[in-house]
Order: structure tokens, then C-alpha cells, then sequence
């Protein structure tokens, strides 16, 4: 098909403002860009690729225009817009959590599981940014050993939550080294030089939803339903790029070098781990790359048949952006953009 004409719905968005960097990285091929927002962003100026862009308004008209469109605002926008889209012919690629669970919804990690994009019936979903990161991590291994069980303590950053929060965070952080009290409007609790272990509401069961998120998504996408997953998820009071401590039981031991090599042969994955040398993955320095990095990689004491590993990854460009734009990539290279249907 000739380049496809896209959409990006939550473009003055933390994440909409980084898919628009990956596709000018990426030379993403498309015809045409129209960028959406709230009321609050229309008329705005965004640029790609040398060019000015005005932010528009999410209308009907403009997704029958459109080929694929990326969605990345909230819950309910996805829930409103994607059927609109659908029901103008243009294909959803939407970063909400909405539809991941959908039988009928492909939730991909294009490394792990590209050929899913083509079963899609207009909604593709990506994953939780926690979830993402660490099914590259695990996805290598289980293929050459099959996973039984993972616990996994994530230490995620404040831009999952938004720009807002980023600000907070720098704010709280300017009050209390003045010796100012911290005030609190995105959380629940002072989040500068603090930790909490309180991401999405808390279940009846005790996990919060992100937590749940990780075990029903990493099944899904792995295509593994028998895979025990328990989390806990942090916040932290770091910018960008999430951090995990994965705890993984495989059928049979498997090698921290073995592991190593598996790891590093899988395309956007980085091993750094080389702990003598102070040698391991920090947010620091995975915050604007695309890669997955993994280090620490070692046998679980407790286990026989365990590793241990830690897992950083920008959770705005592999995490949401980036993966959302791979998953593009697949459905024009496979040519799997549903026919157009018009109503």
C-alpha cells in the first residue's frame, strides 16, 4: 500500500510529543500527519520534521482521513474515540489499558509477538510500560527454557503518571531542600525523596491494578497462560526510565551465561553487567534510548532453578512510543491494514 496517513491523538502529550521524535528517528514513511489534542491544545504549533503542524480537533471527518491512528490521552478518550475510528476505516493503535485484555484485541510487543497485528479488527493495544520491558527480558529465556514463575518489585518513574507529575516532582524537590513543606496534588504522598508502593487503585485482593496488570499482560502477550506472576510496584522519584528486580523460576537451571547470550542476540535488548566494574543498567542512562537494558544477571539463591536480573527501560519510548510506532511498522510491512470501510 502507498505510505499510510496517520493520526496521533494525545500529541502535546508526554508520550505524544516522543512518538512524534521516534517516527522523524525512525524516517517513519507516512503520506500525511494530523495531530490531535484536547480543546485546551487546538491551534497549538507542534513541529516534524522542519515543519509546523497545527494540533486540530478529534473529529469523525479527521480519522476517515486517516489510515492509522495512535491514541495516548486517557481511558476514557480511548474508550470514546477508538470505535469512531474504527467505524471510519482507520486502523487503532491505542495506549490505553482499556482494551489489552480484549480477547479481540491484539496486545503486542512487536519483538515477542508481531504476527498478532494480524488478527486485529480495527484496535491494536500496547502494553502496561512495566509489562513491556519486562517481556523482552523474558521472552528470550523463556524460549529456550520455559518459565514457570516471576516476581517482579518495579521502581517506576513519575512521567508514567504524566507532565504534571514531572513538574511536581522538580517542585517538591526545590520546597523541601529549601526547607518548605512538600504539597501533594498527584499522589497521594510527598513523592520527592520518597518511595511508595501505590501505582492504580488497590483490588480487593490487595494488588494494585498495575500490579495485576503485569500477570493478566505478560500471559497474553507471551501467549503463556500458566506463567505465576507476582508484583509490586514503586514509585519513584526519578524522571524517566522504569527499573525492575525480576526473580524468574524456569523448569530446569539455567546459566547466568547462557542467559547473558540469549539476552544479547534479542533484538532491543542491551546486557550491561559487569557489577566489579560497577557495570548495570540505571535509569539515568536509559532515558532517551529505545533499548531494554538488563543486568545483574545471576542464580537466585533460593532457587535451584532460578535467576535474578534487573530491568531498565525508558517507559516513554520502549514503554509506549516507541512501541506503538513499531506496531505501525508491522501492520504496513505485513500489510495488514484491515480494507477500508466506509459509513
Amino acid at each position: 500500500m502507498a505510505d499510510p496517513r496517520i493520526a496521533i491523538v494525545g500529541a502535546t502529550g508526554a508520550v505524544g510529543q516522543v512518538a512524534l521524535q521516534v517516527m522523524e528517528e525512525r524516517s517513519f514513511a507516512a503520506q500525511s500527519l494530523r495531530l490531535c489534542a484536547s480543546p485546551r491544545s487546538v491551534g497549538k504549533r507542534m513541529r516534524f520534521r522542519g515543519q509546523e503542524i497545527v494540533v486540530e480537533e478529534t473529529t469523525a471527518a479527521l480519522f476517515a482521513e486517516c489510515d492509522i491512528a495512535f491514541i495516548s490521552a486517557n481511558g476514557a478518550v480511548s474508550r470514546e474515540l477508538a470505535p469512531i475510528a474504527v467505524q471510519q476505516g482507520c486502523v487503532v493503535i491505542d495506549d490505553s489499558s482499556v482494551f489489552r485484555m480484549d480477547p479481540a484485541v491484539p496486545l503486542v510487543v512487536p519483538e515477542v509477538n508481531a504476527a498478532d497485528v494480524e488478527a486485529h479488527q480495527g484496535i491494536l493495544a500496547i502494553p502496561n510500560c512495566s509489562t513491556t520491558q519486562m517481556v523482552m527480558a523474558l521472552y528470550p529465556l523463556h524460549l529456550a527454557n520455559p518459565i514457570k514463575r516471576v516476581v517482579v518489585d518495579t521502581y517506576q518513574s513519575v512521567s508514567g503518571t504524566g507532565a504534571a507529575a514531572v513538574a511536581e516532582l522538580n517542585e517538591q524537590a526545590a520546597q523541601v531542600l529549601k526547607g518548605q513543606p512538600a504539597q501533594a496534588e498527584q499522589y497521594p504522598h510527598q513523592i520527592a525523596f520518597n518511595v511508595f508502593p501505590h501505582i492504580e487503585p488497590f483490588m480487593d485482593n490487595g494488588y494494585t491494578r498495575e500490579e495485576w496488570k503485569m500477570l493478566e499482560e505478560t500471559r497474553k502477550i507471551m501467549h503463556a497462560p500458566e506463567i505465576a506472576v507476582s508484583a509490586t510496584c514503586v514509585r519513584v522519584p526519578v524522571p524517566i526510565a522504569h527499573s525492575e528486580a525480576v526473580h524468574v523460576e524456569f523448569e530446569r537451571p539455567m546459566d547466568p551465561q547462557e542467559a547473558r547470550e540469549l539476552l544479547a542476540a534479542f533484538p532491543g535488548v542491551v546486557v550491561t553487567d559487569d557489577p566489579q566494574q560497577d557495570a548495570y543498567p540505571m535509569p539515568i542512562n536509559a532515558a532517551g534510548h529505545d533499548e531494554v537494558f538488563v543486568g545483574r544477571i545471576r542464580k537466585d539463591a533460593s532457587h535451584p532453578n532460578g535467576l535474578a536480573m534487573w530491568v531498565v527501560s525508558d517507559n516513554l519510548r520502549k514503554g509506549a512510543a516507541l512501541n506503538a510506532v513499531q506496531i505501525a511498522e508491522e501492520l504496513v510491512s505485513r500489510q495488514a491494514l484491515a480494507p477500508r470501510q466506509r459509513v
